[in-house]
């Protein structure tokens, strides 16, 4: 592996092989989703606590603070929308030459394995992988499914992640589910837990985040379940602890409960 590409992955991973990436990308294909209206505002108290942040050109450029930042993933696949026809019509949206030049750690793309796009979305996986290997780039590829949740199963997530990894990801980001061992152990590259909808409880997110890490996962890639909640700083704290301190979930939830009367405000226990 090259210096540069060794080198973006370590600013993405810490040196414990564990991650917590903050997608705010969602609105390339949601417009302005629920707390995210603003990102800019959104990220503020969650910055320290995050390793990566995921998200667009358009809203890097024009919400993140390039002097107070953490290391970029940048989103480089798009074009469709919730109200169109098919999410899964998804293509480059964004250059080589545009994430060399925005200083990025890695690109990321979605790609929809099964829908009727597939063979489009694996062909821009394999050319998005050659000019990142070019460059030194990773590729993180998104397991997505798209409005299809109940494909989100061990057997088909084992195979949408292989592929991914067969075409050269070094990365993959995909959901977690139940027998999630057969997802990781299927994948010879490293996986991070996406989080889709926001789940019913807070106690849910700790759930499935320790069985992942538990079952193998490097860490998550969780946008809503952190800043769609009703205590956000609390609850990527108690993730960071999970991941990064290898808390139980009694431990995380305990954290959780302790930081929900702090307010936003950051604290330094679990900052690295």
């Amino acid at each position: 592996m090259e210096w540069g590409m060794k080198n973006r992955l370590a600013q993405l991973i810490p040196s414990d092989g564990h991650c917590l990436f903050l997608p705010i990308d969602h609105g390339y294909f949601q417009g302005p989703t629920r707390k995210l209206e603003k990102p800019g505002e959104t990220i503020k108290p969650l910055l320290p606590y995050c390793d990566a942040l995921f998200v667009t050109r358009g809203v890097l450029r024009s919400a993140i603070d390039p002097a107070n930042t953490k290391p970029i993933i940048l989103r480089v696949s798009g074009g469709t929308s919730m109200v169109g026809k098919d999410l899964s019509n998804e293509g480059l949206i964004t250059s080589m030459e545009e994430a060399i030049r925005l200083n990025v750690s890695a690109v990321g793309m979605s790609i929809f394995i099964g829908s009727d796009h597939e063979k489009e979305n694996l062909l821009n996986l394999a050319k998005l992988v050659d000019e990142g290997e070019k460059y030194g780039i990773p590729v993180m590829a998104v397991t997505a499914v798209g409005k299809e949740l109940e494909k989100r199963d061990a057997r088909y997530l084992a195979l949408c992640c292989r592929i991914a990894a067969e075409l050269g990801a070094r990365i993959v980001k995909t959901y977690w589910c139940e027998n999630f061992d057969r997802v990781v152990n299927g994948c010879p590259v490293p996986v991070v837990m996406a989080g889709g909808p926001k789940v019913d409880t807070d106690l849910e997110v700790l759930q499935f985040v320790h069985d992942g890490m538990e079952k193998g996962a490097i860490g998550v890639n969780l946008g809503r379940n952190i800043w769609q909640n009703d205590h956000p700083v609390a609850m990527i704290k108690a993730l960071r602890a999970i991941i990064h301190e290898k808390a139980t979930v009694k431990e995380a939830n305990e954290i959780f409960e302790q930081e929900k009367g702090m307010g936003p405000k950051a604290s330094s226990f679990i900052l690295r």
